[in-house]
């Protein structure tokens, strides 16, 4: 595989954009193997967007050559009150994410945040040295990465340490490529404009589309809502039965004719055209007869000008979507106890 044809699978969706692409190609011109990491924290039961999306994309990584880790933040999760910050539950939780990576992403290396710390002895002299060069209200501005904003006026000590850690994190695993979702964004900046400052490695940022949620977006936001895993209804889970899957997909919202944040569309072109060339669409004669859309842009198309019903996308995203998640959640073993815990802790 060349140069070329590795670049084109760290960019086809759901990727939105890689800082810069001219890096990402010089980095596997001197690079066959470079070194990759996205950090997750450990907060509930995995969904389409955190797992599947999230990791589509990462063996998109895998097929270019690259080395992936996936950094299971634990000291993230406790810091930013996750799963209740119990330390016991945290644990248990980042098995289950470790396994199901593992799964769905065959050949990923699985790091524990607090593995990390234990294992560099210089990690907290290198983090404190880092934050002089960040100024408080620079900190604060990052916090919108752990779903925190700037402004709020509660807001303990500790979380203060979550972004200069994250990016001490990206150091200290020898990082070449940092990927994240475009929630992320801003760490990654912070990175590359620090980094040089420390002499530090700087990375390449490669940020991936979000999922949106199932429910319509407020008028208020300019972007829909992310798939989130504090709101069952608003996201697709990878445990969900096949019934849940149809009966979620059913009261989604999907305005017929409306392209912008349209979750089923959304969701077609991010997950199923990332797995299948075509996606055929099942209707009655009177209604135009089954189509078949080699590409996703005919099917926005046909979508944008009412050509294609909301009915039918719904039935179609449904039907592919089993197809991926069913194997999946077969194969995954999530104890009763596992499932209580993380329910309990939501």
């Amino acid at each position: 595989m060349d140069v070329e044809e590795k670049v084109s699978l760290i960019e086809r969706p759901p990727t939105e954009e890689v800082v810069t692409r001219d890096e990402l190609v010089d980095l596997f011109k001197t690079n066959s193997k470079p070194k990759h990491y996205i950090g997750l924290e450990i907060s509930g039961f995995l969904h389409l967007g955190s797992l599947i999306s999230t990791g589509f994309k990462i063996n998109d990584f895998l097929k270019a050559g690259v080395r992936c880790t996936v950094f299971l933040a634990d000291w993230h999760t406790l810091i930013n009150d996750k799963l209740g910050g119990d330390w016991e539950t945290i644990s248990k939780v980042s098995k289950y994410y470790a396994d199901t990576f593992k799964l769905v992403c065959p050949g990923v290396e699985i790091v524990l945040g607090s593995d990390l710390y234990s294992s560099k002895k210089e990690y907290w002299l290198e983090l404190v040295r880092l934050t002089k060069h960040m100024s408080l209200a620079r900190t604060m501005r990052t916090l919108t990465i752990m779903g925190r904003s700037e402004n709020e006026e509660k807001i303990d000590l500790a979380k203060l340490l979550y972004p200069p850690m994250q990016a001490a994190d990206i150091h200290f695993l020898d990082i070449d490529i940092a990927h994240a979702g475009m929630d992320q964004r801003k760490i990654h900046m912070l990175a590359r404009e620090l980094f040089p400052k420390m002499k530090w490695k700087v990375p390449v940022a490669v940020h991936h589309r979000l999922l949106p949620g199932l429910s319509e977006p407020t008028k208020t936001d300019s972007e829909a809502g992310k798939m989130s895993k504090s709101t069952p209804s608003s996201g697709i889970f990878v445990h969900d039965s096949d019934d849940e899957i149809r009966t979620k997909l059913k009261k989604a919202w999907c305005e017929e004719g409306n392209t912008k944040n349209n979750p089923l569309l959304e969701i077609a072109k991010h997950v199923i055209y990332h797995e299948f060339d075509e996606m055929s669409i099942e209707r009655p004669a009177k209604f135009g007869g089954n189509v078949t859309y080699s590409g996703y842009s005919q099917l926005e198309s046909d979508f944008a000008q009412k050509k294609l019903h909301p009915t039918d996308l719904k039935q179609a995203v449904t039907n592919y979507l089993i197809k991926i998640i069913h194997p999946i959640r077969e194969k995954l073993a999530l104890s009763q106890e596992l499932v209580e815990i993380i329910k309990k802790s939501a």
